[in-house]
């Protein structure tokens, strides 16, 4: 039998063995989502799409300690590889279409990116039509357990051959965009970060907010934010100003834009503003190694 190549594997399939297997425990979640999230219907006339044509896009597995997490992960068909690469963070409804979705972009941009579905021990989000479902497998989701997911990810992006890891970036959207703080200050292999309205305080002591770990920061990251966010004050966006000071790392704030800007799918999205801040993200990543 012909060995699945190691890049390819559908997300139940463990390196080294061509046999169906959950891991080491059952993951409650073994594949990423089809579809936009159940939480988010009804999905608005603008959104947008990004076709796989020439472009290599689908799921993979990424083992991890204690078992294996699905991710969906997108790069060029051809070009020179291994490519610039960026780890996407999932928004807080997982890894629905919407994501998958950035991820090809990514990849018609020439990058190799990944989505790590880091829920997936604690259950299926984009099925969920409630918030408090949702919520309840977010509280369930250690950050030790997320940066520990990302380090894996890493490992695996390190072993396709089509990811150049020396050329790291990560961005994220929402719960991702504050990942994207915490994983920037906890790996010194990021080149650069981009974290779009990621929350910036946090009342659980357990969960250290993106302020406290500002002046620890080395990677340089650029924040996205919204003027019209309820959720993240801009009391909050000013403590975090102060926070960088002296650091290499930057805050834009939109002040017509509200939370969730560049959701598409959602009726937050803002086009100018959206496409503002990608512009900002390419030359972000170019600036500081990701390219």
């Amino acid at each position: 039998m012909n060995k699945i190549p190691y890049d390819h594997r559908p997300a139940w399939v463990e390196p080294g063995d061509e046999k169906p297997t959950l891991g080491r425990r059952a993951f409650l979640t073994t594949s990423v989502a089809v579809g936009f999230a159940a939480a988010v219907q009804p999905v608005m006339a603008q959104v947008i799409h990004t076709d796989s044509e020439g472009i290599v896009a689908g799921q993979v597995a990424v083992p991890v300690k204690d078992g294996q997490i699905p991710a969906y992960r997108a790069y060029p068909a051809k070009g020179a590889a291994p490519f610039p690469t960026v780890i996407v963070v999932h928004e807080i409804f997982g890894v629905h279409e919407h994501i998958q979705d950035v991820a090809r972009r990514f990849a018609k941009l020439g990058y190799y990116a990944i989505v790590p579905d880091l829920y997936s021990r604690d259950g299926d989000v984009a099925k969920m039509e409630k918030m408090d479902d949702v919520m309840a497998v977010v509280r369930k989701t250690p950050d030790a357990q997320v940066l520990s997911d990302l380090d894996s990810t890493f490992e695996f992006l390190g072993k396709t051959g089509q990811a150049d890891t020396n050329r790291l970036g990560i961005t994220g959207f929402c719960w991702g965009g504050r990942v994207t703080w915490l994983y920037s200050a906890h790996n010194p292999k990021v080149k650069a970060g981009v974290a779009w309205y990621g929350p910036l305080a946090s009342s659980d002591p357990a969960r250290p907010s993106a302020i406290s770990l500002a002046p620890t920061l080395k990677t340089p990251v650029l924040g996205l934010y919204a003027g019209k966010d309820a959720h993240i004050t801009q009391d909050d966006v000013t403590a975090m100003k102060t926070a960088l000071k002296g650091s290499k790392s930057e805050i834009v704030v939109y002040p017509d834009a509200d939370h969730g800007f560049n959701a598409d799918y959602r009726p937050s999205y803002n086009k100018q503003d959206a496409e503002d801040g990608w512009k900002r993200l390419r030359e972000w990543f170019k600036t500081n190694g990701v390219a």
